[in-house]
């Protein structure tokens, strides 16, 4: 069996919380021993394997610790305790517009967020005009970003994201925003990015979505993985339990 792309074991995020109890700078700064803190555990104990080849979906209900797992897959948070191993390189999804700068154009933007991505600027100049074409902006490449609508931020952030020599693709509600047409020709991307091999983990609250693409589910409740199996199998008993939330 191949080794697995992605492997958690244990992992564990905690964050500091603060409760003053009072609403006014002058109530915190005469009160300040009053403050009582909390630690916040956002991911429980979680564990699990992602093998090459395989997409899985991660659904849950807000504040289940959907996001907070794929940012610290993403070494945008350092877990408390656990254990994280990814083999290959690793392209994240994870908000709209994040890594992008309002100022800048689409295009340098591609170019900043390409280098960050681990392309050199000569590798985004070969792969600029497809990464353009698949985004479907057109003139807009050349505008400011701060100009962008949400849905033109996620196709610029995706295309930018599936054209990189990355064998691990991160996604948060990436599939959520944009029109029906946009969603499948991602879709089909991410099908393409498995058959090549590489390994998929996405957040989504959209079922249909998730059942499109996802080979496996995990149920996040709590900060824990709740249930862990066929899409089918978890999607049924999620949308039993009420927990997800309607679509518009």
């Amino acid at each position: 069996m191949s080794q697995p792309a992605i492997a958690v074991r244990n992992l564990v995020k905690e964050f500091d919380l603060t409760h003053s109890g009072y609403s006014s700078l002058k109530g915190n700064l005469l009160w300040w021993r009053k403050k009582r803190k909390e630690r916040l555990r956002a991911v429980d104990d979680v564990s699990f394997e992602v093998r090459p080849g395989e997409c899985v979906g991660v659904v849950g209900k807000n504040g289940a610790g959907k996001s907070t797992l794929l940012g610290l897959l993403a070494r945008v948070y350092k877990p408390t305790s656990g254990e994280i191993h990814l083999s290959g390189t690793v392209a994240p999804l994870l908000e709209l517009g994040a890594g992008f700068h309002p100022d800048l154009t689409g295009i340098e933007n591609v170019y900043f967020n390409g280098v960050i991505l681990g392309l050199t600027r000569k590798q985004v100049t070969e792969r600029l005009e497809k990464i353009i074409e698949f985004s479907e902006i057109g003139d807009y490449v050349d505008a400011p970003v701060r100009s962008y609508s949400s849905g033109m931020l996620l196709r610029l952030g995706f295309s930018v994201a599936v054209h990189v020599d990355a064998s691990i693709l991160l996604v948060d509600e990436a599939l959520a925003v944009g029109d029906i047409e946009f969603q499948k020709k991602c879709l089909a991307r991410i099908a393409e990015f498995q058959a090549n091999g590489g390994a998929i983990l996405f957040v989504s609250h959209d079922m249909d979505a998730v059942r499109r693409a996802a080979d496996r589910v995990l149920w996040m409740r709590a900060g824990k993985v709740y249930q862990d199996g066929p899409t089918e199998e978890v999607l049924s008993a999620y949308e039993r339990s009420g927990e997800n939330p309607p679509q518009d």
